[in-house]
């Protein structure tokens, strides 16, 4: 074949441009070559620097100057290069020229991923287990004082069915979860009317014979348009939205619902409460599992830690917005945005 109609091989720097992760190429333990996202991660002054200035790192400086071979074994796992919360692998292969290409993995993501699951199994475990010893530390008593007197013993009993029903809560609240996220890439699609939602959501609560029920003030508009959505789950996120509000607000102080159209097409549902209201700093992880402002407050009202996680992950699922704002001693409105029925139709 003649070789003038043979294609020019494609030069090693326009090669590494078009890869979007950090690569960089070493000869002589200087970095010859360095793609755009390595100049970006390490600095434009890398080119023709000591690989070992390049990538500040102990565990990788003895990778990248060991004898040929060497380089090539397992990856290495780096903190510190970019961001203090960033998280890399670093891989090193050999080629046959002498020289060696350095590819660094971004693993943050993955790292975070990981962390959240450690987290929430550690969470999850400690909130079982404290209702849990309660119970069996008093049944262990029952049963070692056969003579205990009545009103002891209906004193213990009432714990263990409070702390049993805890657990109850906190497993329900586990599988809700659970399943909310395994369907969160499907959409929902079924019309759903919020104003006869919450009427339901309320009905169910008065059945509770819960006095804060009478404090509910409802404000719903005339023309609010259904939403596409799953009618469990939202009605799931409403009981716990309205059921926060009853308990931490301030007993005898209105439990407002509020329900209108907005003129992007949104639906607003804004749940407000009377109550001592809640600092700026802990309003960004009021969605995050088992965080509480208050522990104590929070387990003695019987709340779970999960119900604002649940609610935004609802919220996600049916590409809507959920927003917290608070005020020391004045309360709180939590408010959800979903799109309108003909929205999401397009």
């Amino acid at each position: 074949m003649d070789d003038l109609h043979t294609p020019a091989a494609p030069r090693l720097d326009t090669v590494l441009e078009g890869i979007v992760e950090p690569v960089l190429v070493i000869a002589d333990g200087r970095v010859e070559e360095a793609n755009a996202a390595a100049r970006d991660l390490l600095g434009n002054h890398i080119l023709d620097q000591d690989v070992r200035l390049a990538i500040r790192h102990p565990a990788a400086a003895e990778r990248l100057t060991a004898p040929p071979g060497v380089g090539a074994s397992g990856p290495i796992n780096l903190v510190g290069l970019g961001t203090l919360d960033q998280r890399w692998e670093l891989r090193v292969t050999d080629i046959p020229d002498g020289r060696r290409v350095v590819h660094l993995i971004d693993q943050t993501g993955s790292y975070a991923a990981e962390r959240m699951r450690v987290d929430f199994v550690a969470n999850a475990s400690h909130e079982l287990r404290t209702p849990l010893a309660s119970i069996l530390g008093f049944a262990e008593t029952l049963i070692d004082d056969d003579g205990a007197d009545p009103a002891m013993r209906q004193r213990f009993l009432k714990v263990m069915v409070d702390e049993a029903r805890r657990m109850q809560r906190l497993v329900e609240d586990l599988i809700s979860l659970s399943r909310i996220e395994a369907e969160k890439y499907r959409l929902p699609d079924a019309s759903v009317d919020l104003a006869m939602l919450l009427e339901e959501v309320i009905a169910e609560l008065r059945d509770t014979h819960d006095p804060r029920v009478a404090d509910i003030v409802v404000e719903f508009a005339d023309d609010v348009p259904a939403v596409i959505g799953d009618r469990i789950q939202l009605s799931q996120a409403l009981h716990n939205l309205v059921g926060n509000a009853m308990k931490y607000g301030r007993a005898g102080t209105p439990v407002t619902i509020k329900l209108w159209r907005y003129p992007n097409g949104m639906v607003r549902v804004a749940v407000g409460d009377e109550g001592e209201g809640i600092a700026p700093e802990h309003i960004p992880r009021l969605t995050e599992r088992f965080y509480r402002v208050d522990s104590g407050r929070s387990r003695a009202v019987g709340g779970t830690g999960l119900g604002l996680a649940i609610v935004k992950h609802v919220v996600e699922r049916h590409r809507g917005r959920l927003d917290i704002a608070s005020q020391i001693g004045r309360g709180t409105v939590v408010t959800i945005l979903l799109p309108a029925a003909a929205v999401i139709k397009g």
